[in-house]
């Protein structure tokens, strides 16, 4: 998949070393529905404040914000602190979301 909006950009990466490219962080979840989950290495998510840099999603925190638009319309989106994330819901407003409660609010 060609990547468009290096922004919200998310990679699966196996244990065997294939990676999985998304559009968005919500693209990699729905994805999860459908893999065995203990394949996976690592789930990476693009960090909101420096675009094209890959962290660790299990550890970002996120925020969706319909003044934040992302590329699958979920108006998700992630940082690499809890700090950074509050920085931006203050002047756009929105929830705040650890990885497993993202999780559950996507999935559930």
């Amino acid at each position: 998949m060609t990547i468009v909006d290096k922004v919200h950009a998310a990679e699966i990466v196996t244990k065997k070393g294939k990676v999985y490219k998304f559009d968005a962080t919500e693209c990699m979840v729905n994805f999860m529905n459908d893999f065995d989950n203990s394949e996976i290495e690592l789930y990476l998510t693009n960090h909101f404040n420096e675009p094209e840099v890959l962290i660790d999603a299990t550890k970002a925190t996120f925020l969706i914000s319909k003044n934040v638009p992302s590329p699958m319309g979920a108006f998700l989106t992630a940082f690499k602190t809890k700090q950074e994330a509050e920085a931006v819901q203050t002047e756009q407003g929105g929830d705040i979301y650890t990885w497993d409660t993202l999780l559950l609010h996507l999935q559930g």
